[in-house]
């Protein structure tokens, strides 16, 4: 052979050498496959009338299986015997049905689509095992080498290991979905906001000198009006659209100013002046309305999201609804002062509203005693459920006799008191005339059980002890009491008490 001949035939063996090192030596597994019965199978479906690949193997995944079991194996490298866990080709390869398992279906199905179209490459994103069944989310791309178009006998497979990546991916999106499940299904209702535009706005005015922003909304309250119209609502949660009675998100976020109304005007104005003195997170209470027009009593916490400090583009506000507890409050309120039988103020509230207006006025001060005549025989004679009827009755009667800042109480059990102040005795001997008409109409309405009163009226002025004035009415009640027994009558009476 000559010598050039020679060379020639050296030059081709070193480079058919250099490129089995390079193969082997890759630092991504490799896969050198025949890929001819496939080709072979695909002709066989075309003259059968296949036209759709996908629809036909999802039909029959075992004919995905088909597809799998065409493909042979001619070599792979050493960082693919090192990723799958196999000590030569031929331990691998009688392991393929490890490695190749039902996750990958999907991307081989994928992949025999894109060659069935004509591509001379293929992609795809899948699962792998080694042999010592650890999971592998490999990214693959296969190539049909130039000059083998025809028989696609040699196919050159890349896999690179992206499973540290999709870890990552996947328990991002694990981390994502919890905190979306917990922000969804929270018991409290939760708002995630914009206030970025708020943060302008204050921002300018404060650029433009002013530094008591209390005294500035006080002089430009529209100010505040303003603000609350540049949030911007970005997501609720489900308990929201319950507590305020909204179907879906839609509807809740077209009807907000139905939501903040009324009394939240004051309260996003404190709100406002903390984010001015650089209170970003915030507990108040505040007053909103569901969309039924139920008034709603929520404890507010609100805080600027970390990381958006600086311009407030996240802001979550949690609210909890203490409507229960502010009603319970109100209630227990309710009968610190009041009656319940009579719905009239209590003893206990007498004395400190006649300590009150004995302090602060205004005088002259009229007081009314009256008392309720027949109570004990009608409960000895009808039981004191009849009693406790004829009560509620005098309540009703004597509440409306008068109007604030005028106050009717039960200082006993069948004793009541009207406080009048600002009243003197001309006015106040109108509101007796007024009760009797009162009464009389009462009584059309209940005439087996006839509502009476015994009442005795003073007036106190300056500088007199309110005390002594209750006492003067009391002893003009019991003289018209007197009278009232020595006269046998059903008619209330009344009798007037002046200073000796």
């Amino acid at each position: 052979m000559p010598s050039s001949q020679n060379n020639a035939w050296s030059g081709s063996a070193n480079l058919l050498n250099d490129d089995a090192e390079m193969f082997d030596l890759a630092p991504v597994s490799l896969w050198l496959e025949d890929y001819s019965g496939i080709r072979d199978l695909f002709e066989e479906w075309r003259q059968a009338g296949v036209t759709s690949l996908r629809e036909y193997l999802q039909e029959d995944l075992t004919r995905v299986e088909a597809c799998s079991s065409r493909i042979r194996v001619i070599k792979v490298n050493r960082k693919t015997l090192t990723l799958f866990g196999a000590d030569d080709l031929a331990h691998l390869v009688e392991n393929l049905g490890n490695i190749f398992r039902n996750d990958m279906l999907k991307a081989h199905i994928d992949e025999m689509v894109q060659l069935w179209n004509g591509e001379a490459q293929f992609f795809s994103n899948t699962v792998n095992y080694s042999l010592s069944g650890q999971r592998l989310d490999i990214q693959l791309k296969g190539t049909i080498l130039p000059g083998h178009e025809q028989s696609w006998d040699r196919v050159l497979i890349a896999i690179e290991d992206v499973t540290e990546r999709e870890t990552a991916r996947r328990q991002l999106a694990d981390s994502e979905q919890y905190a979306r499940g917990l922000f969804e299904h929270s018991p409290i209702s939760l708002w995630v906001e914009d206030f970025s535009s708020v943060k302008r706005l204050l921002d300018e005015i404060r650029d433009n000198g002013i530094s008591d922003f209390r005294v500035f909304t006080d002089v430009h309250p529209e100010f505040v009006e303003r603000c609350m119209n540049e949030i911007r609502v970005i997501d609720v949660n489900h308990h929201t659209l319950e507590l305020f009675a909204a179907p879906d998100k839609p509807t809740l976020l077209r009807n907000l100013r139905e939501v903040f109304r009324d009394d939240m005007g004051p309260s996003f104005r404190e709100q406002l002046i903390d984010l001015w003195e650089g209170r970003i997170f915030q507990r108040r209470e505040v007053i909103n309305y569901s969309l039924l027009g139920d008034q709603l009593h929520l404890h507010l916490q609100f805080s600027v999201l970390p990381g958006h400090e600086h311009d407030w583009s996240l802001v979550q506000i949690a609210l909890t609804d203490i409507t229960a507890r502010k009603k319970a409050e109100a209630y227990l309120e309710y009968l610190g002062k009041h009656d319940v039988l009579t719905k009239l103020h209590n003893r206990s509230f007498f004395v400190d509203e006649l300590n009150r207006l004995e302090r602060k006025g205004p005088f002259p001060i009229t007081i009314i005693v009256a008392d309720l005549n027949g109570l004990k025989a009608t409960n000895d004679q009808l039981g004191h459920a009849a009693g406790d009827a004829l009560l509620r009755r005098a309540g009703e009667v004597l509440s409306k006799s008068i109007q604030k800042p005028s106050h009717a109480a039960r200082i006993g059990g069948d004793e009541f008191a009207l406080l009048l102040p600002n009243t003197d005795e001309r006015e106040g001997l109108m509101v007796m005339e007024n009760i009797e008409k009162l009464v009389a109409i009462n009584n059309q309405f209940y005439s087996s059980q006839p509502l009476s009163f015994a009442m005795g009226i003073a007036t106190g002025e300056l500088g007199e002890r309110l005390e002594d004035t209750v006492k003067r009415a009391d002893l003009a009640m019991y003289e018209a009491k007197r009278n009232y027994y020595a006269q046998g009558s059903g008619i209330s009476q009344y009798h007037v008490a002046r200073p000796v």
